[in-house]
């Protein structure tokens, strides 16, 4: 594993650690890195990822650095409403990104989860009106780069059950799942402000809430899964040229 992967996943490890005990100050220790380590491990990676595609890669893990600032207090909800602004940014870059790699809605993959989105506005309308709007449109950003990450297209070689790709060693098959942990940590999050009164069963869930989101970047920004041949797609030498 390279180094500034590693240590991100460090950092991840603190920040879950320090809202799992309720110590803030790790939080803001660890939490600011993780973003940009990820993307100095793009920026330096030896991977022949697109110029154009590099800078909205790292545009995309600029904007989520923002948002974890932001969020490193959930319980405050104007500063819930701008980090959710700041990940929409980040779920557009990567929209563009899967377009850009050949991924292409598909309706068994889209369906559930505008269900989930329409289950979940409903939700926010009913128990917390002033965050449904911008919540929601969040939540529109997110499915949209949900449904483009789980196109098998973008793994064609990979096996998928239901549209979602099996992860193996294309590291392309891998961004299906990274986006359904998004996904589910930022359902968490919904949930947690909705449901969660106990100060303990609050840690717990923000702890899960990071936990799944730092897995979920550490699939979605792997170098690998951003190189392209020629026509287009992901080549498995091309592939190999980033791993260490």
């Amino acid at each position: 594993m390279r180094p500034l992967r590693a240590g991100y996943l460090a950092a991840t490890a603190v920040t879950v650690a320090g809202a799992l005990t309720g110590r803030e100050r790790w939080q803001w220790m660890a939490k600011p890195l993780m973003m940009p380590l990820l993307a100095v491990d793009i920026a330096t990676s030896r991977a022949d990822i697109a110029p154009a595609d590099r800078t909205l890669l790292l545009s995309s893990l600029g904007a989520a650095t923002v948002g974890d600032v932001l969020l490193i207090d959930p319980d405050d909800d104007r500063r819930l409403i701008a980090g959710a602004s700041s990940f929409a940014v980040m779920q557009t870059g990567y929209s563009v990104l899967w377009w850009r790699y050949g991924a292409r809605p598909a309706p068994t993959v889209a369906v559930p989860r505008i269900l989930a989105w329409m289950g979940a506005a409903a939700l926010l309308r009913a128990k917390a009106p002033v965050l449904a709007a911008p919540l929601s449109a969040y939540g529109a950003t997110l499915g949209s780069a949900a449904v483009l990450a789980s196109d098998p297209a973008l793994a064609p070689d990979a096996n998928d059950i239901a549209g979602l790709n099996i992860p193996d060693a294309d590291p392309r098959s891998r961004l299906g799942v990274g986006a359904l942990l998004f996904t589910v940590s930022d359902g968490l999050i919904v949930l947690r402000r909705l449901f969660a009164r106990g100060e303990r069963s609050r840690r717990v869930i923000e702890a899960v809430i990071l936990a799944t989101y730092g897995a979920a970047q550490f699939l979605l920004a792997d170098p690998g899964a951003h190189v392209r041949d020629r026509a287009g797609t992901a080549g498995t030498e091309q592939i190999s040229a980033g791993r260490p």
